[in-house]
């Protein structure tokens, strides 16, 4: 246990920090999972995480590693609540979140323009190719090496590159 009990903000921000058991190129902060942290109502700090989708197998690994960082920071009584609404989307993830998916190979989806109950946004140039940046690109395989990810093939490059699939 640390000899001091940080503040909300350093165990947010180590929290923000922690990477992604699935994707650890992203911490769970720029993959938009951390909801909130601050203190409950009994005044013990509570870490909120919305999970990419129901039935993340990550999802134990990512409260386990969110726990330890909490008793670390002084907090061994602080708690872990799964948040389902709103749920996540890929809207959440950061900018920078973007460029180190892409960085690894990995296109995410395009963030939404059209606001709550606005018009859908339909991409039909496809999704950009993470290696040769040809937005000619077309479904491989829904099935990804985890559950939030599909296959696409480049038709410019040739290479096929996980997608994050948008909820």
């Amino acid at each position: 246990m640390s000899a001091r009990r940080c503040s909300t903000e350093e165990v947010r921000a180590r929290v923000e920090a922690l990477p992604d058991p699935e994707l650890p190129m992203i911490g769970l902060g720029d993959l938009g999972v951390v909801h909130s942290v601050a203190p409950d109502a009994d005044g013990v700090l509570e870490v909120e995480i919305t999970p990419t989708f129901l039935g993340c197998p990550a999802l134990p690994a990512i409260t386990s590693a969110v726990e330890e960082t909490l008793a670390a920071c002084g907090h061994p009584d602080g708690r872990v609540r799964q948040v389902l609404s709103p749920p996540w989307s890929t809207d959440r993830i950061t900018p920078a979140g973007r460029e180190k998916l892409a960085a690894h190979g990995i296109a995410p989806p395009a963030p939404a323009t059209a606001g709550a109950g606005g018009p859908v946004l339909v991409e039909l140039g496809g999704v950009s190719c993470p290696h040769c940046g040809s937005r000619a690109t077309r479904p491989h395989s829904p099935f990804g090496a985890t559950r939030c990810q599909s296959v696409r093939r480049c038709t410019a490059c040739r290479e096929t590159f996980p997608h994050l699939s948008g909820v």
